[in-house]
């Protein structure tokens, strides 16, 4: 029992390691958890809007609308990342304010909380109440307690919004830049599309697993195919909806 108080009474971000026990974890998920949603909708949106382009006929409407489409969607997938990391900061800091008013003006309640919290692992109030007390006698870290253990919450990283804007934004470019390079180095647009749908082929499939393999290592493969369907679907859905638009204006384009 004395074992378990002495580690709860540790600040959150200290880590508990018994003597001669090393414990490997995946870190950095965050930074993970972003790159694959930039490369996700990387590998997809410029792919499908590029076989779309590509169904009339030149290479450089595909280039121009692709680079153009490429530069916003990264700056607007960075600014979404941006938002939603500086939304969980705020949020936090909300949550903390509010604990800790609760703490000061309701410290009987947020002890028969933490009794609540832990009951259910077999520890009545008298075995909780030296930890009680050990957290009454430092408010800031029976804030930290309650943070964790209650609301479920850590800190932020205070750089988490930029990291976080630049992976996604970079992945998102990266990704996107694939299926747009056949079109760059080739005039003819439905042979640039042929390599185009073969490279990004392969780029789904190595990513899908890849990713898959991070999550749930036995459900790699399908997780491959999955990834691969996605973006078939989206390119071939844009490919038709242009296709079957009128041609009124190929004349136009083509002076582009």
């Amino acid at each position: 029992m004395a074992s378990f108080f002495e580690r709860l009474r540790r600040h959150p971000s200290q880590e508990y390691q018994p003597v001669g026990h090393q414990e490997k974890h995946f870190e950095s998920a965050e930074v993970v958890r972003d790159a694959i949603i930039g490369l996700s909708d990387g590998l997809t949106v410029p792919f499908a809007l590029a076989a779309g382009l590509s169904s009339l006929g030149n290479s450089k409407i595909v280039v121009y609308g692709g680079a153009a489409e490429l530069v916003s969607g990264a700056i607007s997938m960075g600014l979404g990342g941006y938002l939603a990391a500086r939304s969980e900061m705020e949020h936090y800091k909300t949550e903390r304010m509010r604990e800790e008013r609760e703490v000061e003006e309701c410290p009987q309640d947020e002890e028969d909380e933490i009794v609540e919290i832990l009951e259910p692992y077999g520890l009545d109030r008298q075995a909780l109440q030296p930890l009680i007390d050990q957290l009454k006698s430092d408010p800031e870290k029976f804030v930290d307690f309650m943070m964790k253990f209650e609301l479920n919450l850590e800190m932020p990283d205070p750089r988490r919004s930029w990291i976080s804007a630049l992976t996604i934004g970079l992945s998102y470019f990266i990704g996107g830049l694939i299926p747009l390079l056949p079109y760059v180095f080739m005039e003819d647009s439905t042979l640039a599309l042929y390599v185009s749908v073969a490279v990004t082929s392969l780029t789904l499939l190595i990513f899908g697993y890849c990713k898959s393999r991070l999550v749930n290592p036995k459900g790699a493969f399908k997780g491959a195919i999955q990834t691969l369907l996605i973006g078939a679907l989206a390119a071939g859905a844009s490919y038709g909806i242009v296709y079957l638009l009128p041609n009124e204006n190929d004349a136009l384009f083509v002076h582009l």
